[in-house]
């Protein structure tokens, strides 16, 4: 705490410095800007003592088995906690849900506690649901439900609630429905021929809206996956990841976009994170890199805050920060890996996958640049003003809340 403390104390004389000798802005308004950023700082020390906890809201994914003595098999992989507060996707987090501290208390029970709780809304889950064969409703019972430990609670708790039907013989084909009240969704079917021991994926279907999914087919076998055919999933998989749900990243390009106005510094730097978290997240996935999350969800913090204080210590590229990103580019693809291991991967297409998920990230970070640089570069043409008014400010805030999530992390991890 004592480190943040300093290189705040330490800036604002700086900016102070900076105010005073403005000649564009009057007294009034540079008493303002010194009240605002004062207050905003009070703000992080107060917000570093209190106990905050917020997931970012995921939607839900759920994956059919039809079997071919007629068996079915759903998994709903989602936050019970989520469901049983009703939190979804109208929320970015948790925190904005008016009921945000039931989700909490939730959130920190045992598996077995939060089995318990769950237990009386397995008759709303029925009654919401619904899968049809042919537009006729199956009946559907509770299965296993798998609830992980508390883990880390500042991410979404992984747990699947299974479902078990029976489809009439000589259905052709099938149709889901899950509530909008339970969030959003996406779901896929898998054909299961026990007999020569094959399976076959339908592709995802992304469901946002109060609809049913487009009929899955049962007559015919899915063709095998191709390179080709599992792109949209992926891409849009991995651009969702960022945004709008991945703050630590988006945070974090933006830190490496404020340090300079010119293109190619910025092309640099970002060249080195995409080849940094690309070959992470592919030795993740594949197996090969099994990093924990103690490890890595603070230090991911860390990059966040590193890159703002050396925007605010510097405005120009020091020779260690392409080397410094190309390091905390590696810590973000673990994330990333965690993430499209949870979504899964088509069987012998991994290589596939990977790649696809990859442009969706690209295509967010990409998406996101361009919307920093119309929005705010366009607006400042002088560096001096940009850096007073954009750099300054904006590595201030990304700066503290990096510092925040740090110490947060560490706190959980280590000393909970």
């Amino acid at each position: 705490m004592l480190i943040p403390a300093i290189v705040f104390n330490d800036f604002l004389k700086a900016w102070d410095a900076v105010l005073a000798s403005d000649r564009f802005l009057c007294p009034s308004v540079v008493c303002l800007i010194k009240t605002l950023e004062k207050f905003y700082v009070f703000l992080i020390v107060i917000s570093l003592c209190l106990p905050a906890y917020s997931d970012v809201v995921k939607p839900a994914l759920v994956e059919i088995s039809v079997f071919s003595n007629g068996h079915v098999g759903i998994e709903i992989r989602t936050s019970i906690e989520a469901l049983l507060t009703g939190i979804d996707g109208r929320y970015q987090n948790t925190q904005d849900a008016p009921n945000s501290e039931q989700y909490d208390a939730l959130r920190v029970l045992a598996s077995d506690e939060l089995r318990e709780q769950f237990t009386p809304f397995h008759t709303t889950l029925l009654e919401g649901v619904n899968l049809l064969a042919d537009g006729v409703s199956i009946p559907l019972q509770m299965g296993v439900i798998d609830i992980a430990p508390p883990g880390y609670i500042k991410v979404p708790r992984a747990s699947v609630i299974g479902l078990v039907g029976t489809v009439p013989g000589g259905s052709t084909s099938l149709q889901w429905y899950y509530p909008p009240r339970f969030g959003d969704h996406a779901v896929r079917v898998r054909q299961v021929d026990e007999d020569r021991g094959e399976y076959h994926w339908s592709s995802y279907q992304w469901i946002k809206d109060d609809n049913l999914s487009e009929p899955f087919s049962l007559t015919k076998v899915f063709a095998k996956p191709t390179f080709w055919s599992v792109g949209s999933s992926y891409v849009t998989a991995g651009f969702l990841h960022i945004v709008p749900k991945g703050l630590d990243h988006v945070l974090f390009i933006l830190g490496v976009f404020l340090i300079s106005m010119r293109l190619r510094l910025l092309l640099l730097q970002i060249t080195m994170f995409t080849i940094a978290h690309s070959l992470t997240l592919s030795l993740g996935v594949l197996g090969y890199l099994n990093i924990p999350p103690q490890l890595v969800e603070p230090l991911i913090a860390l990059s966040i805050a590193y890159v703002a204080f050396e925007n605010l210590a510097s405005d120009r590229l020091s020779r260690f920060r392409l080397p410094v990103v190309f390091g905390f580019g590696l810590l973000h693809g673990l994330g990333f890996a965690s993430v499209l291991a949870e979504f899964g991967l088509p069987k012998g297409l991994y290589l596939a996958a990977l790649f696809w998920f990859n442009v969706g990230v690209e295509f967010a970070q990409i998406g996101l640049l361009v919307a920093a640089y119309l929005g705010i570069t366009v607006w400042f043409p002088c560096p001096e003003l940009y850096r007073r008014y954009v750099v300054l400010p904006g590595s201030l805030v990304i700066g503290g809340v990096g510092t925040y999530w740090m110490v947060e992390r560490i706190f959980y991890f280590y000393f909970s």
